[in-house]
């Protein structure tokens, strides 16, 4: 029998406690090690980003997650998992949100981008550690390698951020946590320069709010996951 828990507010120092130190791995391992990796084996930076940040940065999201679980006295259980960590049922309004979260980043970022060209003109917002050319025959395998990096990147984020902070931000600051949870999940994305972090503002906002105001973690998994995969197997296949 679990013992009686409840959840503590988790204030602005304490939030950037857990932003800033992960900021910096991303910032590290992303900067130093996956070029340091490629110069020496010769292979794609992607195949270094998929498997450097899937174990050094995601995987250590969910750890430090369940160290946080445990430090507040909360096992691991599936009344956890549902009522702490907030990975509800889905009801029809969640997917209705989740749709119109979806439109709405896509409209925005669509807008932001389209802006910024006419600003600056041509530009590749992806960093250099992700860009890679469409798959060609022999290249295929790369897929293998992003299913898991894929799972341990939504997973990582959702859990530790909306299923293990939110929660206890919404305790410190009411109405306005997603804003202070988009600013550091921002954070945690500077190491993937300004202008993707620029174009990632619209999901970063609309989907912490829509998280919070829906109290259901899974809409984080769908709007994340419904971004990130299919925008990776539209660019492998040279759809976009």
């Amino acid at each position: 029998m679990e013992p009686k828990t409840e959840i503590k507010k988790l204030g602005l120092f304490h939030s950037f406690l857990i932003y800033i130190p992960a900021a910096i791995l991303m910032f590290c391992l992303t900067k130093y090690l996956i070029p340091y990796l490629s110069k020496t084996t010769g292979q794609e930076t992607i195949l270094f980003w998929f498997i450097v940040s899937g174990l050094g940065i995601f995987l250590p999201l969910i750890i430090t997650g369940i160290l946080i679980l445990k430090a507040e006295g909360f096992g691991i259980s599936g009344k956890t998992w549902v009522e702490r960590l907030r990975f509800r049922k889905i009801t029809k309004r969640d997917i209705l949100w989740s749709i119109a979260g979806l439109i709405l980043v896509g409209i925005f970022s669509g807008l932001i981008m389209k802006g910024m060209e006419l600003l600056i003109g041509k530009f590749d917002h992806s960093p250099a550690f992700m860009s890679f050319e469409p798959l060609t025959q022999g290249r295929y395998w790369l897929l293998l390698v992003w299913l898991p990096y894929w799972i341990l990147n939504i997973l990582g984020e959702e859990f530790l951020w909306r299923g293990v902070m939110l929660p206890r931000q919404e305790v410190a600051f009411g109405k306005y946590t997603w804003v202070i949870h988009g600013i550091g999940w921002g954070l945690f994305h500077v190491a993937f320069g300004w202008q993707l972090l620029i174009t990632l503002i619209p999901l970063i906002f609309i989907q912490s709010y829509i998280v919070q105001r829906t109290k259901n973690s899974w809409i984080g998994v769908i709007m994340h996951g419904g971004l990130n995969g299919p925008s990776f197997i539209a660019i492998c296949f040279g759809l976009i």
